[in-house]
């Protein structure tokens, strides 16, 4: 039973079963064992592969909510209804299993098995001239599997850090088993990740068969400078701790360290991630997708009105430039979702924070607290529009605001934003913070009103990250802004309708204000330089509902700061909506019930005017005085049973087990971590 549980663990119960799928229009895969001689054709290649595609983080077929544009939720830029245990420490405990999806799935390795399995019954077959069809697919098919697995690694490296590399499919024999299941120092698994994207990259095709709903090299480009970034200055901020190989703490080997250098590795990361982004960036930086400003994306008839509006929320995202990859939707193959149905009518129970919200620029380039941006605090009693005037573009149009519309129904009636949801509804319908999500939203009722109707794309991959990943790199790198930073920040602000000019911007920024709403001031509890904070500011404007905060306040090392931190929202009380949302019978809807929980506001007395969405009900709120952070949450906790599993003799001697546990936590299921540097 032991040595079975291993395997399963490291190789995988089952392969994933084949469809004839050739885009990314995926449907469930059938459970089934691939016979060895299924590798003969293109078309086996190319069906294999993307049935692995599923592990993608897209809007999922058939998946109510906002998805994916909710995925920055529990972040300093986004907030739920609920609260996520990262923020309290201790409720985050270590799971039993690997089936423990939320505590212990970071240990499996089926996705990886499925890509080895491919590898060893198709590159002997290859080698041998033994597939059938075109030699240009047969590779591209081949570069699908190496990116893939590289995706695999990236999903370990990012959550539990150190892990085993394999690279085979191992047999059912014990000693085997548990030798592979030894965790290998992070660096080498980020580089192991590089060599990986650098096999897709010499068999990836420019352009992919069947367009942009499958891999491509540029694809490839972009996931590599997304890695050697990552590990770049996970590296540099988590310098000396636990959290990297040799820092004082960390659990591996030593024997494993030899040559080691973590400052030769920072900037052997941060080279490759400028090689990788330059080659993605120079396409784009004069070639970015539209923004024309408007203050809705489509009209009646659901022409794009703003094209970078539309890139996040079209049917058909083929020709926007910065789209590398995205997932298609489509309703005579049953391929529906239902995400539209929360985005056009309420907050699908999330919202922008008034963290987020602030750190954009005014058009003139400077920070709202700064002499001459032309701010007035005074606008957040006249409500969000107010609020947002005279900012950056992106704020502007991915927020729904006083009047806007929301869709445009068959019988020619316009529905326009209505603000009460911030007081009714439930946790998937409610404007949390009272700055609804805007991004992703399409017009068209039908998509609304309908169940499984929605063919909105998701986008998978989007060029642009690679401007953003190489200023950063660079200025890391560098201690500098280069020519092609520069090109590659001033193409950013001028599409968002900000002053080009970022020196004027860092010459205004204070730090200590900016970090009143910005995790990602800080470094290892230390505030950043105005530059790296400015590059980093970019980057958390452009990507807002993206879902790459979390991965970032990681690798910055961002939160050891955070300790009774309140979300805030918008302005509520002494505001033009206070008083204004009435029901039927005309009676206030805005109910205070802090202590008996039963409310839907924060008190003024407690709170003070804005909304704490976490301040409502003190029942039940292990976050009402605020998040609070420890450090073990950088890395996730493997599970008990990766210890049990693995150990040598007596099973109950977690501690014989040849895996060691992140820096933190014990091994046990149902404990949480310790305080750790």
């Amino acid at each position: 039973m032991k040595l079975k549980y291993i395997n399963m663990l490291l190789l995988g119960a089952s392969l994933t079963g084949l469809t004839s799928c050739n885009d990314f229009l995926d449907k469930e895969p059938e459970s089934s064992i691939t016979p060895a001689a299924y590798f003969s054709a293109e078309a086996d290649l190319a069906a294999y592969s993307v049935n692995l595609y599923g592990f993608f983080t897209t809007i999922a077929p058939g998946s109510y909510g906002i998805s994916v544009f909710g995925n920055d939720n529990a972040t300093d830029n986004q907030a739920a209804q609920g609260y996520s245990s990262r923020w309290v420490p201790g409720e985050w405990q270590v799971g039993s299993t690997t089936s423990d999806s939320e505590r212990g799935a970071a240990w499996n390795f089926y996705q990886i098995r499925d890509c080895n399995y491919f590898f060893q019954q198709v590159l002997p077959k290859y080698e041998a001239q033994q597939i059938s069809g075109s030699e240009t697919n047969i590779r591209h098919y081949i570069g699908e599997m190496y990116f893939q697995r590289a995706y695999a690694y990236f999903n370990k490296l990012q959550s539990i850090g150190d892990c085993p590399i394999i690279t085979e499919v191992l047999a059912d024999d014990q000693e085997t088993l548990t030798e592979a299941s030894k965790r290998r120092p992070r660096h080498e698994v980020a580089r192991f990740i590089l060599s990986d994207l650098d096999k897709a990259i010499e068999f990836l095709s420019t352009e992919a068969p069947g367009g942009k709903n499958r891999i491509s090299k540029n694809v490839a480009y972009l996931l590599r400078s997304r890695v050697a970034l990552f590990e770049a200055t996970w590296l540099k901020y988590h310098k000396g701790t636990a959290f990297v190989p040799g820092g004082q703490g960390w659990p591996g080997n030593t024997a494993d360290l030899n040559g080691f250098n973590i400052d030769t590795e920072i900037s052997y990361f941060l080279e490759e991630a400028m090689k990788s982004a330059k080659v993605v960036g120079d396409q784009l930086v004069g070639n970015l997708v539209n923004n024309t400003d408007a203050p809705e994306g489509m009209d009646r008839n659901f022409n794009s009105l703003n094209p970078y509006y539309t890139m996040f929320c079209d049917e058909n995202m083929e020709g926007y430039s910065e789209v590398l990859m995205w997932r298609q939707y489509d309703e005579s193959k049953s391929v529906t979702h239902n995400i539209q149905m929360q985005l056009q009518n309420n907050g699908g129970g999330s919202g922008w924070t008034r963290g987020l919200v602030n750190s954009f620029l005014m058009r003139n380039g400077l920070p709202i607290y700064a002499a001459g941006s032309g701010y007035d605090p005074e606008w957040e009693k006249d409500g969000i529009t107010a609020t947002l005037q005279n900012r950056d573009s992106r704020i502007q149009i991915f927020t729904k605001k006083d009047g806007d519309i929301e869709n445009y129904t068959s019988s020619g009636d316009i529905n326009h934003v209505d603000l009460e949801w911030v007081v009714k509804g439930n946790n998937e319908t409610r404007m949390v913070t009272g700055y609804a999500i805007k991004k992703g939203k399409h017009y068209n009722d039908y998509m609304q009103t309908l169940h499984h109707k929605g063919t909105t794309g998701s986008i998978v991959f989007r060029g642009t990250e690679a401007l953003l990943n190489y200023m950063e790199a660079c200025y890391e790198k560098s201690g500098n802004i280069d020519a092609t930073a520069d090109s590659y920040w001033k193409a950013l602000r001028t599409r968002a309708k900000v002053d080009a000019d970022y020196t004027k911007t860092i010459a205004a920024t204070d730090m200590t204000k900016e970090a009143e709403g910005d995790f990602g001031a800080y470094s290892h509890g230390q505030l950043v330089d105005a530059t790296l904070y400015n590059i980093r500011r970019e980057r958390r404007n452009e990507f807002i509902g993206e879902g790459a905060r979390w991965a970032d306040l990681k690798r910055w090392r961002a939160c050891d700061q955070v300790n009774g931190y309140q979300i805030e929202g918008m302005r509520y009380w002494g505001s033009v909506y206070e008083g204004t949302w009435t029901d039927n019978d005309g009676r206030d809807m805005v109910v205070v019930d802090v202590e008996g929980g039963t409310g839907n506001m924060s008190s003024e007395s407690v709170s003070g005017v804005y909304i704490h969405p976490y301040q409502i009900s003190h029942v039940n709120n292990s976050v009402f005085d605020g998040y609070k952070f420890t450090p073990a949450h950088y890395l996730s906790p493997l599970p008990q049973s990766t210890f049990r599993q693995t150990a040598s003799g007596d099973q109950a001697d977690l501690n014989s087990s040849v895996v060691y546990q992140n820096p933190g936590w014990p091994k046990v299921a149902g404990q949480g971590p310790t305080s750790v540097n």
